[in-house]
């Protein structure tokens, strides 16, 4: 398989950060609110250098999704920013009727998403943003899985019409993805012919170790990066799956709603086949250090490398 090595370990959420300081030197146009987390969101930089486009609006989510829906008729592009749980959940009525409904050019960027918000527990973590982005007409949603695919996430979406969910964390995890981001489009990091891995965000790493464990096991792992989920790159799915004959799927989200969901549709409505889904089942998360919650709800490389194997084990 192909080798992944990092030399240093970033947190998304800093990715978010610089992608947005050089869009605010980029383009006057851009624009960033924020809910009283400037500093956990790494909004200084754009604060510290465009102190007329940034706006606090302090702890009403609602109201800031509000005003960067008015924001966006006088061409300006709004970047909103809080914890993920704020940013949807708490907000949910707003981002449909002012957002989504209209169409509005709004980036709700939302930080501290999943499990790996640790130690606030299950008030402050959110493991059902991306079911409830997804399923808003219109709305893209992007996952990134570590800092440089962040950063180019963040830029591209400024050029991109319409509404996005930009989900993002808070730990330090590999940096390694050097590929081009292009929204829609998922990245193939290893080809193989006994498994497809679909993995999104933080798992991505984890598949990389799973599949370097497989092939130790003589299982040869498809590994793709689905960092849009919507819209989801259908043809690369389709032609992997059809290659593989069974499927996995690794999120940091519920396993209802999210990335594995959309994957288990596209195959029943084309060819079915054994999908096993590595994800968090019908459970709010807890407090913990992120790598003990990883492990506690099965979120990493050996909870992959088991799926894979039950998968292969239900071929036809």
């Amino acid at each position: 398989m192909k080798k992944y090595t990092y030399t240093e370990k970033k947190d998304t959420r800093s990715g978010f950060g610089d992608g947005l300081t050089e869009l605010g030197r980029e383009n006057p146009n851009v624009v960033a609110l924020c809910a009283d987390l400037t500093g956990s969101l790494k909004m200084n930089q754009f604060e510290k250098e465009n102190p007329d486009r940034f706006f606090q609006i302090g702890i009403a989510e609602a109201n800031m999704i509000g005003i960067a829906a008015g924001m966006t008729i006088g061409g300006k592009i709004p970047f909103t920013g809080t914890f993920a749980n704020f940013s949807t959940g708490r907000v949910y009525d707003q981002i449909r009727q002012a957002v989504a409904y209209s169409g509005k050019n709004v980036k709700i960027c939302a930080s501290h998403a999943g499990l790996t918000l640790g130690e606030d527990g299950a008030t402050h973590q959110i493991l059902e943003d991306i079911g409830l982005m997804k399923m808003l007409p219109g709305m893209t949603v992007i996952n990134p899985c570590d800092y440089n695919q962040t950063k180019a996430a963040t830029k591209a979406i400024a050029d991109l019409d319409g509404p996005v969910y930009l989900r993002f964390g808070r730990p330090s995890v590999p940096v390694f993805m050097n590929e081009p981001f292009i929204i829609g489009k998922a990245i193939t990091l290893n080809e193989g012919t006994d498994v497809s891995i679909f993995a999104t965000g933080h798992l991505v790493w984890e598949a990389i170790l799973a599949c370097e464990e497989l092939e130790a096991k003589g299982i040869s792992a498809e590994i793709i990066n689905i960092h849009t989920i919507k819209p989801l790159d259908e043809k690369a799915i389709l032609e992997s799956a059809n290659k593989t004959k069974c499927i996995v799927t690794a999120e940091e989200h519920m396993m209802n709603g999210g990335l594995g969901d959309s994957i288990a549709q596209l195959i029943s409505r084309n060819n079915p086949m054994p999908i096993e889904y590595v994800a968090v089942d019908d459970s709010f998360g807890e407090s913990g250090t992120p790598s003990e919650l990883m492990e506690k709800y099965g979120l990493n490389a050996e909870s992959i490398i088991k799926a894979a194997e039950r998968a292969i084990a239900r071929k036809a």
